[in-house]
């Protein structure tokens, strides 16, 4: 009997070290409905056709991400109502869900962090009040839906700052950190147990995250996750053993520097490139090396993008409409 015990408790002590180390993949999927709007079809690794979500899944992905814009151009996609409708869909998957406010009318990145049209000419204070309750509204409208988010991104590559001006961190980190933080209070009183994210590009430039973060540290700003984006044949100047490789170096200071968890919320290749899923099962592998397994997960963008709006680097055969190998990167 004292055997038996012993071996339940060995079972049970490795059951709980996978899971404790079990990374998060998913896949930021925005563009699938305005991209099944226009006709285009999906097919599975057997050539049969197939939810896009169900193809994620049986690649071994159990979550998703969802950006949101203020008032697109187009008055519809990646709006809040369109973003529910993927969020159901998700949930139907019993797939998690990340909410990537982009507090924009169109893309934020480290280029471009405009305000939405209709907060141009508010003052800074009534800017924090904003973004406090359109984030807050927002939210509770996915959760009168029936989704609760796993994890929220306030902004999104921010790392320059958000909402520029006002909140271009160059020019005033302590606005950037205060535009923050009326978001994370926002998304913490709506959904207490999500895990809220601070978002940056360029996971190798440890510099930039440094400067963003020892300034929101300074200027009272809270998160629970750092977020990078790692687009490695993309990084200038390194080749993507590099560019992996620095990424690690950087999650790793960042969790022995802030405490943080730290994960890749985008990644990125060449649908094409001849080694695209040995970069991301590196990128994979190192998320398991990151400090006190405080490696979350990774989430690849737009893997089912094919010949769409110029964006090359899905995981999607344009030919086939079938996925490539870089989705065997995520099975385990």
């Amino acid at each position: 009997m004292k055997k038996i015990i012993n071996s339940l408790l060995l079972l049970l002590s490795l059951t709980f070290s996978y899971h404790s180390m079990a990374l998060v993949k998913g896949a930021d999927i925005s563009w699938i409905t305005q991209m099944e709007d226009s006709g285009y079809e999906f097919y599975n690794d057997w050539g049969y056709r197939q939810d896009v979500l169900s193809i994620l899944r049986d690649h071994g992905m159990s979550a998703v991400r969802l950006r949101v814009w203020v008032n697109p151009s187009d008055g519809y996609y990646s709006s809040i109502d369109d973003v529910i409708i993927k969020a159901q869909w998700a949930k139907a998957a019993n797939m998690d869900v990340m909410i990537d406010f982009h507090y924009s009318d169109t893309w934020a990145d480290p280029g471009n962090q405009w305000k939405p049209s209709a907060w141009s000419s508010l003052s800074f204070e009534q800017l924090m009040g904003e973004v406090w309750s359109y984030t807050k509204t927002s939210l509770e409208a996915l959760r009168n839906a029936g989704i609760t988010p796993k994890w929220i991104q306030v902004g999104n590559e921010t790392n320059n700052g958000m909402l520029w001006y006002e909140g271009m961190a160059s020019n005033n980190m302590r606005n950037y950190a205060w535009l923050f933080n009326s978001g994370r209070n926002a998304a913490k009183e709506v959904f207490p147990d999500a895990k809220v994210i601070v978002h940056l590009a360029n996971c190798h430039d440890n510099a930039n995250f440094r400067w963003i973060f020892d300034g929101l540290q300074a200027n009272d700003a809270w998160w629970d996750v750092i977020g990078a984006s790692s687009y490695p044949t993309n990084a200038a100047g390194l080749s993507w053993q590099q560019a992996n490789s620095q990424c690690l170096a950087n999650l790793n200071d960042m969790v022995d520097r802030y405490g943080s968890e730290v994960m890749i919320s985008e990644i990125g290749v060449p649908w094409d490139h001849p080694e695209a899923k040995t970069i991301v099962a590196d990128m994979i592998s190192k998320l398991r090396q990151v400090n006190q397994n405080k490696g979350l997960g990774i989430f690849y963008w737009e893997p089912q993008a094919y010949s769409w709006q110029g964006y090359t680097l899905g995981a999607w055969n344009p030919y086939t409409m079938q996925p490539t190998t870089t989705l065997d990167a995520f099975l385990e």
